[in-house]
């Protein structure tokens, strides 16, 4: 049975259940062909740009392969199955970690999206969106 994307902005936001990863990520890019073979295979992302191959790898992987790691990110899967056709729930999440001053990167995958965060305010992030999904649900 197929799960049924959720599309309506409140909903998703109710329903977005953010559940921070233990694991630390870097976003990276190279245009050498080598490392980006090398990369492509621990990628948890990619995205081809004109300059160059973008990458979210594991810290520990980014550094293996020579990348700077100074801006160690965690991510928060927002486990809401969000419809591709949404409205809101970016901006809503954006703005609420904007609001605090905390800078987000989200990616967007098919089933669940998903905010990357600074290592150093990841835990304060994520009671921020657990707060804006008690404050959805009402």
């Amino acid at each position: 049975m197929t799960k049924q994307a959720v599309r309506e902005t409140t909903a998703m936001l109710s329903a977005m259940t953010p559940v921070l990863s233990e694991d630390e990520f870097v976003f990276c890019t190279t245009t050498d062909e080598d490392i980006i073979r090398r990369a492509a295979i621990d990628a948890l992302a990619s995205f081809r740009e004109h300059e160059g191959v973008s990458f979210i790898l594991s810290k520990s992987r980014a550094s293996e392969l020579g990348f700077k790691c100074d801006t160690p990110m965690r991510r928060i899967v927002l486990e809401v199955f969000s419809s591709l056709e949404g409205v809101g729930l970016t901006a809503a999440v954006a703005t609420a970690l904007a609001a605090h001053s905390i800078p987000c990167n989200m990616v967007a995958a098919y089933h669940h999206d998903h905010v990357f965060v600074p290592t150093a305010v990841a835990e304060v992030a994520l009671e921020i969106l657990q707060k804006l999904q008690e404050e959805s649900s009402r």
